[in-house]
């Protein structure tokens, strides 16, 4: 077992493993067998030797250095004071990358907590109001709880698998199923930000459409299309090329494209959608000019810089990662660390919490709770000379009805009016 703690990857490239790693039967007698030791593999070592080879291509890992492993004089390899066979990956650590990695992973869980929690209260929102349950905001909150599905995948992600790393090279099934649900709720992210664009297009362009039939196609499209993607995948991944390792951090194969295609497709889709969106909003809102109005050009500005978030087509500002050699690595990085957590924070300050129809539904709860309290208040209001509450079948000492309460107030003449 390596024993390195807390090495924080986004990556995870280790050329030298392979299947078939000590149990090759290339054993010399009096050496110190073959040997894997979840990073490098160790060939055969004579006693009282030191091995060492390049260290493993793992981001926080310096590979133009070494990493040592030491054969004992009985030919078994060095066994450290937890009774563990260990490796000296110490001179690997890169902790200047090290660091940079922590501090942007960090970031990224900040992010996706802030985000979490807006969605979270937004979702509550939508949820609360009758007069907010049209086909829009469902739309709206379909996509709200893959943001929250999503950034709890994650978060759990960057908490407990990219900080340890004995966890990706033990791979346990918690992790590839952690990987797996995440991919998930990834691609469902992506494609209820595409129905968000769908449904917005058919409106304004379309115009005549039979709203509940499309919402069932916006199901199967939301959350059916991004099972059957990951089911592929991952059946690709498992039975063709046998690439499960690592908790599937990194993959080597064609595979990935069966992810990558179909967002950039739905991305290209939504592009399209916001261009004729903005189209109509430039043409047909001012049918009389032959140029735009002034007005109408800052709406389409307006509406452009809004649905951006909503449709994810931020994500064109960060099509391909550059080389962490590349002078612009860092720019990228922070610039995705801006773009890709805050996402659903966007959308929740934008569509719920700056709605006007939100912002009406909660002023008419308002208003209705506040008559409530009030026309609960006039069942006590009497006339000129007062008046008292009894208590119902109550009797004193007497065998009179005893007051419960008595109120004299100024006579008010009607119920309040808001």
């Amino acid at each position: 077992m390596i024993n390195v703690t807390q090495l924080d990857r986004n990556d995870l490239d280790i050329s030298n493993t392979t299947t078939t790693c000590g149990k090759r039967n290339n054993t010399i007698e009096g050496w110190c067998p073959e040997v894997f030791d979840d990073a490098l593999c160790w060939p055969p070592a004579p006693p009282g030797t030191i091995s060492n080879q390049s260290c493993p291509r793992i981001d926080g890992f310096n590979s133009n250095k070494l990493a040592y492993k030491q054969c004992w004089e009985n030919g078994s390899w060095f066994v450290n004071h937890e009774n563990v066979t260990w490796s000296d990956y110490r001179d690997c650590i890169d902790y200047e990358s090290l660091e940079f990695y922590n501090f942007v992973n960090f970031l990224y869980v900040i992010g996706y907590g802030i985000s979490l929690v807006a969605l979270l209260v937004s979702l509550w929102i939508f949820l609360s109001f009758r007069t907010l349950r049209c086909i829009r905001i469902r739309i709206h909150v379909q996509l709200f709880v893959s943001f929250i599905l999503n950034n709890i995948m994650w978060i759990v992600w960057y908490r407990k698998v990219i900080p340890q790393v004995a966890v990706p090279l033990e791979n346990p099934a918690w992790c590839q199923f952690l990987h797996i649900a995440k991919e998930y709720y990834m691609v469902a992210n992506y494609m209820w930000m595409f129905c968000e664009a769908l449904h917005l297009h058919l409106a304004l362009v379309v115009v005549f459409v039979r709203e509940e039939r499309t919402m069932k196609w916006f199901y199967f499209v939301g959350w059916g299309i991004p099972f059957i993607i990951v089911l592929v995948h991952s059946l690709i991944r498992i039975f063709y090329n046998q690439d499960t390792d690592f908790c599937w951090l990194h993959e080597k194969t064609f595979g990935s494209w069966f992810i990558s295609v179909p967002i950039v497709f739905t991305l290209t889709l939504s592009m399209i959608f916001l261009i004729n969106i903005l189209r109509v909003i430039l043409t047909i809102m001012h049918p009389n000019s032959p140029n735009p109005a002034p007005i109408g050009i800052r709406r389409a500005v307006r509406a452009a810089l809004i649905l951006t978030p909503l449709f994810g087509l931020q994500f064109i500002l960060i099509p391909v990662r550059p080389d962490t050699e590349h002078p612009m690595y860092h720019a990228y990085v922070y610039t995705s660390v801006i773009i890709i957590p805050y996402q659903g924070f966007c959308c929740a300050v934008l569509f719920c919490f700056a709605n006007h129809d939100v912002h009406q539904a909660i002023k008419r709860s308002f208003q209705r709770n506040l008559t409530r309290q009030n026309t609960r208040w006039s069942n006590y209001q009497t006339g000129e000379s007062g008046a008292a509450v009894f208590m119902v079948n109550a009797n004193g000492q007497n065998g009179n009805t005893v007051p419960l309460l008595s109120l004299h107030r100024k006579s008010t003449q009607g119920s309040v009016k808001l």
